[in-house]
Parts: structure tokens; C-alpha cells; sequence
């Protein structure tokens, strides 16, 4: 009893409710598991149930984040350009990935504390401030689930209605003629929520730069995070909070 009293008061603290039918059972399962631990001669210094992972999924293969890195990485695997950027996007997802295979610049407006390693180089930044050392010298660019975010004050960032837009035009000015741009983002039916990020209409995306940009590939990520290769932005208009994913290219004459 003294035992029950303890795992339910430990299980109640993680959150799981003992009295409920699939708790019950996993802590059936629990219980006769240190029986037979202590059974064989095993010894316990500290309790600490964990009794959903043997009857869960071993991990996830959809949705915006694993969909999104890999496939940008990929594409980055098979450009090998000269020089790349990304600014903002997730260090241990898509900066990862990239950095296993070659040499990533990163930009962030807030300090990144990450251990010494070759391939990453951490340059700080403001996304709505001109970068003007970097201005047309990047013939390679990412910003990927970042731009949503922007002028919502979140982040610690300025309130700005069009921060996204400034934001983005900022991008742009960092690419030089002929450059990439890979862009990702929340895309369905246009929204903001405030103030934790924006839904795009998928189809204005494009029109933001288009006297400078041209858009060479749309792939997307749908509600039930399944990722649509080499599609049209107009497949995802209706989606509640889709991810589009842009391959841009800064025109030469502009």
C-alpha cells in the first residue's frame, strides 16, 4: 500500500493519473516489473516510474521540422554552393544536418552559445537591421520557420505589423545575382496570431520580391504533415497551418 501511495503520488506529479484505464494498466505493468527486478537480486536507489514508452511510437517522420531540414539540406547537399547562410532556423535540426557535410554561417539576433566546432560559424545579427557587410555576397540563403515570428514581439523584437516583410527584403539584399534562397514558413489560410506567429496566404509569398526574385520550386508540408514534393503554392491556400517551402532565385538583373 505504502508502495501505491507512492508511485500514484510520484505519477501525479509527472502528470498521469493512476485511476485512469491506460495509466492503470501501465502501472500494473510497472509494479510487476520491480518485482522482478528486486526478485533478481536488483537494487533501486531512486524511484522513477516511466511508463509510457514501451507502448509508444519510437519517433516521428512527419511534420514541419523533419520534413523541412532534411529537404533543405538536401538540396543544399546537391547545390554545394560556395558560401551559405542561414539566419535564424533551428541549431539542432537544420544547422545540424548541414553542418555534418560542410562549413554553415549562421546568423541570430540574440547570442548562441555553441561548443567549438569547425563547420559552424555564429555571426550576431539583426534581421531588421541592413546587414550591410553582407549585402550581395551570399550566393547561398536560408531562413527557414523564422520570418512568422518577426515584429510580434516574441522574441524580444520591436512590435512591427510588416516586420515580416521588412524582414524579408532584408533577406533578399544578401544575395548576390544568381543566388538561392530558401525560404519556409506557415502557410494555409492567412492569419495572425498573435503573439506567437502568422499564418501566410501561400500564393503572396512570391509577389513580396518579385521584381527580384523568381520562384524555382514550391514544396509543402500539409496539415497532416505530409510533405507534397514540386507542388503549386495554390495546393496549400486551404490549409489551417501548413508549411510552404520556397526555393527562390535572385534574377541577375536586378
Amino acid at each position: 500500500m505504502g508502495l501505491m501511495k507512492t508511485a500514484g503520488w510520484t505519477l501525479m506529479n509527472l502528470g498521469i493519473d493512476p485511476r485512469r484505464m491506460k495509466d492503470g494498466r501501465r502501472l500494473g505493468r510497472y509494479l510487476h516489473d520491480r518485482r522482478q527486478w528486486l526478485k533478481k537480486g536488483g537494487s533501486i536507489d531512486v524511484t522513477f516510474p516511466i511508463l509510457g514508452d514501451f507502448d509508444e511510437s519510437a519517433g516521428t517522420a512527419v511534420g514541419h521540422y523533419f520534413h523541412m531540414d532534411l529537404l533543405v539540406a538536401r538540396f543544399i547537399a546537391e547545390a554545394m554552393p560556395q558560401r551559405h547562410l542561414d539566419v535564424g532556423s533551428r541549431i539542432d535540426g537544420f544547422v545540424a544536418h548541414v553542418a555534418a557535410f560542410r562549413t554553415i554561417e549562421i546568423m541570430d539576433i540574440r547570442p548562441v552559445s555553441i561548443p567549438a566546432h569547425p563547420q559552424i560559424r555564429f555571426i550576431q545579427g539583426d534581421l531588421m537591421q541592413s546587414q550591410t557587410e553582407t549585402i550581395g555576397q551570399v550566393d547561398s540563403l536560408s531562413c527557414l520557420h523564422v520570418l512568422e515570428h518577426v515584429g510580434l514581439g516574441r522574441y524580444g523584437d520591436p512590435i512591427d505589423p510588416l516586420g515580416h516583410r521588412r524582414a524579408f527584403s532584408n533577406l533578399v539584399n544578401l544575395l548576390a545575382p544568381g543566388g538561392i534562397f530558401y525560404f519556409a514558413a506557415p502557410v494555409g489560410l492567412g492569419k495572425v496570431m498573435f503573439n506567437a506567429h502568422r499564418v501566410f496566404d501561400p500564393i503572396t509569398v512570391p509577389q513580396w520580391e518579385a521584381n527580384r526574385l523568381e520562384l524555382e520550386r514550391f514544396d509543402h508540408v500539409d496539415d497532416a504533415g505530409v510533405l507534397h514534393l514540386n507542388s503549386e503554392p495554390s495546393e496549400a491556400e486551404a490549409l489551417e497551418y501548413g508549411c510552404g517551402i520556397y526555393t527562390f532565385k535572385r534574377k541577375c538583373d536586378q
